[in-house]
């Protein structure tokens, strides 16, 4: 964390760009899949470390990426955003323990990735049961 208080901003900052280049050059109406082929080759070309589709717990649930071991990147290619996505990524978090999550929509005509950052609470059971 810095002292403006963002977590893992330089890490951020660059995955924000290979997500607005993804974004660039597909367009707002391809798969998530395809999405996360491109974002993977460029993950590649800067030589960051990730690991992708990565089932965690014995939940069965999948993370598209996690980034260096410190940023969970969540991808999604639908109209609309849900509560139900937050909490998903609320949940992941919880069950990682890692404090960071980017949620990208690439539906939308604007990128605009969300940061999440996890909730220090007493009842992780909460946010971990599906």
């Amino acid at each position: 964390m810095n002292k403006g208080g963002l977590i893992y901003p330089e890490l951020s900052y660059l995955l924000t760009g290979i997500l607005f280049s993804a974004h660039n050059e597909l367009g707002q109406y391809c798969r998530e899949k395809q999405y996360g082929d491109l974002i993977e080759k460029k993950l590649k070309e800067s030589k960051t470390n990730y690991k992708r589709e990565i089932t965690i717990g014995d939940s069965g649930n999948i993370i598209d990426f996690i980034i260096e071991g410190k940023i969970l990147l969540e991808l999604k290619a639908k109209k609309i955003v849900l509560r139900q996505d937050f909490d998903q990524v609320q949940r992941y978090l919880q069950e990682t323990g890692l404090q960071l999550w980017l949620l990208v929509n690439f539906r939308s005509n604007y990128l605009k990735p969300i940061r999440i950052v996890k909730i220090e609470t007493k009842n992780k059971e909460k946010y971990i049961k599906n």
